[in-house]
């Protein structure tokens, strides 16, 4: 048979008449993540002070601060617990964090490892779905050069008060500045949002480990700034673009926001009606993922003691709670357990002899009512006290509850869990859990470890003999002389208006100088984070078990009924490709549940 040539227009036509292949549907990914400083600067912290209020339009702060340019000076001098910024503390609390560690935070180049490999993945799947993904991360918070991963950047550069002025701040006389390579129009760009909308993402899905992967009421103003974007996109582009969150697949939190008063947010104080929408059947799939679970149990066994056996190893989940009132809405805590109670369950599958009564959850400290303070008839007026740590992050109310705490195997504050612990006789060995975090950071490097130090001692850490050098490359340790850095070092002298330097050792320092020191403040005022009594000793064997009443401490031994055994922290997932799998696999388990965004925007 003769080959036979087709006219051109005819094989046009031809071609023409076949069936077009369908363009991948488009959908952006954006990871979400806690954010903040590589390295604490005055910079950085003015830039994370006011984003951190950016989310509610009801904050005294939000209304007369972040876009008052007379008022930016006076951002970085505030040491007052009480304030709305604190940021003096931050700023000495961070330096000390920044100096153990090297002079660099890793979180950030840790997350940036975890996108790069859920990217990886979401490559892979995307045949498969159908889809052609594009990502990229957004941050609660960042530092001066990542303002840009801010869910978006331009409504904190402003105005959104009448008559402010745009935020582009760069320091002054009073704080340090101008500041070395700080940029003025940093706020006025695109954020990543933004960015994969200019792309062509159709739809918007994002996948969170801002604290662990449980619902959060940060990454809640991540996805609510996020959807403020969109929505401003649609109206300028007449598009339908939707968000959504794969942590919470039913928009729990949407849908439990309290309805009265409008607009309601935490500065408002106490909703008047709160939509209670109940928590069954509105799970969080992330942190049942066996590969979240295995991940965090991975770091428990690498930080087991090789001389102890796992028997006789003990595991204290330290969590991080919610905000005072949020509990109206965010289930954050109740996410946790799901998670602790998981992560226990794998522990004991893989090491029978382990003792489940020797796996407890434990939360941090809480601000208490200071009867002597005066404040609005009504209001009870709280600060930070020695007894609860000098913290107030341990506000663990279950989702929709009145006040109420976790109960069973996770009552305890973290004081009591390893006072617990210390004394029972079958615990050598104790891992330290903040399953809230999936990267290294100061949380777990240097503020926990000082933490569990001040109660159960730096010589009982286990890389106390051969230090870890690779970690904390000056000293090969994160404990610094006393937990509290931060506060002021002159105290006045008992019985008298003279002052002198503040004793900050167990035992006392002689000459009048008592240890904890005295409270500073008048009993009828409030203390702030500066006080020096808030300030706990690092001492080699811990506070737990040891009485001065009956003698002096040592550094050598433990003395009376101290911790003899051994700790430590144990290891995030960091560089573990599992963890981009993990991400990317939600994403794809969350898409494979839904309709395609054209089909939902034709059923609407």
């Amino acid at each position: 048979m003769r080959n036979v040539l087709l006219p051109a227009f005819l094989a046009a036509a031809l071609l023409a008449a076949l069936p077009a292949t369908a363009a991948p549907r488009k959908v952006g990914v954006l990871f979400v993540v806690h954010g903040g400083s590589e390295d604490q600067t005055a910079a950085q912290t003015f830039d994370s002070t006011l984003q951190f209020f950016q989310y509610d339009p009801n904050n005294v702060i939000f209304k007369n601060l972040i876009w008052n340019a007379k008022a930016w000076p006076s951002v970085l001098k505030s040491g007052d617990s009480q304030s709305y910024a604190n940021a003096a503390t931050q700023l000495k609390k961070y330096a000390f964090s920044s100096e153990r560690l090297g002079g660099r935070d890793p979180a950030t180049y840790l997350t940036d490892r975890q996108f790069e490999d859920m990217s990886r993945a979401l490559d892979r799947l995307g045949p498969e779905l159908g889809v052609e993904f594009v990502t990229d991360i957004a941050q609660w918070i960042g530092t001066q050069e990542q303002t840009y991963r801010l869910p978006w950047p331009r409504w904190l550069y402003g105005p959104q008060v009448e008559g402010g002025t745009p935020l582009t701040y760069c320091g002054s006389e009073t704080d340090g500045g101008p500041w070395p390579k700080c940029n003025p129009q940093r706020y006025d760009v695109d954020g990543p949002g933004e960015r994969l909308l200019k792309r062509g993402a159709e739809e918007l899905v994002m996948v969170d480990m801002t604290v662990g992967g449980v619902r959060f009421w940060k990454t809640y103003d991540v996805v609510n700034m996020t959807r403020k974007m969109v929505a401003d996109w649609n109206a300028r582009n007449g598009t339908d673009v939707q968000v959504h969150w794969v942590n919470d697949p039913t928009d729990l939190m949407r849908a439990s926001w309290p309805s009265d008063p409008p607009n309601w947010t935490r500065a408002l104080g106490p909703p008047k009606a709160d939509s209670r929408v109940p928590l069954a059947g509105r799970p969080n799939p992330v942190v049942t993922d066996p590969l979240l679970v295995a991940m965090n149990v991975d770091g428990i066994v690498r930080s087991f003691n090789p001389k102890v056996p796992p028997e006789r190893t003990a595991v204290m989940f330290i969590n991080h709670a919610t905000r005072d009132g949020n509990e109206a809405f965010d289930p954050k805590i109740d996410d946790t357990l799901v998670l602790d109670d998981l992560v226990k369950a794998e522990l004991l599958r893989r090491y029978p002899g382990m003792k489940a009564e020797n796996i407890i959850g434990s939360w941090m400290g809480i601000r208490e009512v200071n009867p002597n303070a005066k404040g609005p008839p009504g209001r009870p007026m709280k600060e930070r006290t020695r007894a609860m740590r000098g913290e107030d992050l341990g506000g663990a109310w279950l989702y929709e509850s009145d006040k109420q705490l976790p109960g069973g195997d996770h009552r305890y504050r973290y004081w009591d869990a390893l006072d617990e612990l210390r004394q029972r006789e079958d615990v050598d060995h104790i891992v330290v859990i903040f399953s809230q975090i999936v990267v290294d950071s100061f949380w777990n490097l240097i503020e926990v470890p000082n933490q569990i130090a001040k109660e159960i001692g730096s010589k009982t850490w286990l890389k106390a003999k051969t230090l870890d050098y690779a970690t904390y490359p000056r000293v090969g340790h994160p404990f610094a002389d006393y937990w509290g850095v931060w506060v002021e070092t002159q105290c006045r002298v008992p019985g008298s208006e003279a002052t002198g330097p503040c004793c900050f050792k167990l035992g006392g320092c002689g000459a009048g100088r008592p240890y904890p020191p005295p409270r500073q403040a008048r009993a009828d005022q409030l203390l702030e984070d500066t006080d020096p009594s808030l300030a706990f000793d690092i001492p080699a064997w811990g506070h737990l078990g040891y009485d001065p009443a009956l003698g002096p401490p040592s550094d050598r031994k433990p003395v009376q009924g101290q911790y003899r055994g051994t700790w430590a922290m144990w290891a995030p997932p960091n560089e573990d490709p599992r963890m981009g799998e993990l991400l990317a696999s939600q994403v794809a388990s969350f898409l494979r549940s839904r309709p395609a965004a054209s089909a939902q925007a034709s059923a609407r």
